[in-house]
């Protein structure tokens, strides 16, 4: 008989939980080490559990379980840091960064870079909820964004940002082009650019979104639907759950 394999006090989040049977949880949980893991957290939903209540989304913990597979299960769990306060828009932003992390990330594919940027993408978020930025909704609108790129790069599908795909010049800020996802952006002249196949978009913008500059609202603008298809070619026909509760709320999340 295989033996157990017992990890202990991985830092994770909780990306998603559902009840399973009457006192326990099926939990989707992130991992800067072990990637996306599957864990029952068995009794956690007793009156007397010490997990009750902490297995929550956007907190930060630290998380101990013993098996091998698809589905192990949680032993521990603790409070790892202050967990980001969400609220309005801003919860409705994490919500589809989780499922973002749930539609395209593999189970036990690391991605320790990503999990601190995920963090990092929290905290911005949390920052937007509590009114500290002047600019609110485009400070969100960054902190989407730039998860959204740096998540394509961290799956092996990272936008061309720097080139011409066609003749290898570096992008010209004042240039125009056409960005064909299966290949890259390519700078046309006149009536081309407003013809062509593939998606519309500004020399600027590309230089910026390569910089994580995207304080202008036009380039903000373009960088939002050139990552918005660009993920839709991975997430596949199947909606997005929390892009039509912030459509409902605001018109549009990503």
């Amino acid at each position: 008989m295989t033996p157990s394999i017992q990890t202990v006090l991985q830092p994770a989040y909780v990306l998603h939980s559902k009840p399973y049977r009457d006192t326990s949880l099926l939990i989707e949980a992130f991992t800067p080490e072990f990637g996306r893991i599957g864990l029952v957290a068995r009794g956690a939903r007793a009156a007397k559990s010490r997990m009750r209540g902490l297995l929550q989304l956007f907190r930060p913990l630290l998380i101990s379980w013993v098996g091998k597979g698809d589905l192990v299960t949680l032993v521990a769990a603790e409070e790892h840091g202050l967990a980001p306060v969400l609220g309005g828009p801003a919860l409705l932003s994490g919500f589809y960064l989780n499922e973002l992390l749930l539609r395209l990330l593999h189970r036990h594919d690391p991605h320790p870079a990503l999990f601190h940027m995920y963090d990092d993408a929290l905290h911005g978020l949390a920052a937007q909820a509590g009114g500290n930025p002047p600019d609110g909704d485009a400070h969100l609108q960054r902190a989407l964004r730039t998860f959204e790129k740096h998540l394509l790069q961290e799956i092996g599908y990272g936008l061309v940002l720097d080139h011409d795909v066609v003749t290898g010049s570096a992008i010209e800020a004042d240039g125009k082009y056409r960005y064909h996802l299966e290949k890259g952006p390519i700078q046309l002249a006149g009536p081309e650019v407003e013809r062509g196949a593939g998606i519309s978009i500004h020399g600027r913008s590309l230089i910026a979104l390569s910089q994580n500059d995207l304080d202008d609202a036009t380039v903000l603008r373009e960088a939002k639907r050139l990552l918005r298809e660009a993920l839709a070619v991975h997430l596949g026909p199947k909606p997005l759950r929390s892009r039509e509760l912030y459509g409902e709320l605001k018109g549009g999340l990503a």
